[in-house]
């Protein structure tokens, strides 16, 4: 069901490594029914520091499954994000089960997992909203919106571009540089 697009970067991809991640990664396919030929798409990265990155998105109908780990041993690295994958799994497995439950309807999405009532419940928290914030979004261009999250110290700072009038967020990325999201 699942096919595997595995690269490397600064690491070259054995049969061994692109065996192991396939074996690891291919036991998320019991959480699926219905769906159709889905692409893994890996990325193994090996950093001068010796630390191994790895990246694994799956495109599905209704859901995009990403998560990435950073370790000093890539074999620990993929375990480490297939359990992120299956966390997720279950999390929307949840959720989609409670809105059906509730709504007492078929839910998108609810297709795509196979339905293994023998699955313990997690303690998951719910994702409900703690906290809301009401903003007024001041004209500025990229550069004063990450001065002004800096100055704030927040990770993220959403503003009006001064330039296309359109909702923009500067983020703080992991490697200490800085992103740009650009909304149409």
């Amino acid at each position: 069901m699942l096919r595997y697009n595995v690269r490397g970067e600064n690491i070259e991809v054995t049969q061994a490594i692109r065996d192991y991640v396939e074996k690891k990664v291919s036991k998320l396919e019991r959480y699926f029914t219905n769906v159709p030929e889905s692409t893994a798409y890996v990325n193994l990265k090996v950093y001068t520091d010796k630390n191994a990155k790895v990246e694994v998105t799956i495109p599905l109908p209704y859901l995009v499954l990403r998560a990435e780990e950073t370790s000093p041993d890539l074999y620990a690295s993929v375990d480490l994000v297939v359990d992120k994958l299956e966390r997720q799994i279950r999390k929307f497995k949840t959720k989609i089960n409670r809105k059906s439950r509730e709504t007492g309807l078929d839910v998108n999405g609810s297709a795509v997992f196979a339905n293994n009532h023998s699955e313990q419940q997690t303690n998951e928290p719910d994702l409900a909203i703690v906290r809301t914030k009401r903003l007024s979004l001041k004209p500025m261009d990229s550069e004063e919106a990450v001065l002004q999250m800096n100055m704030l110290g927040h990770n993220f700072f959403i503003f009006e571009d001064a330039e296309t009038n359109g909702t923009s967020i500067v983020y703080r990325r992991k490697d200490g540089k800085y992103g740009l999201i650009e909304t149409n």
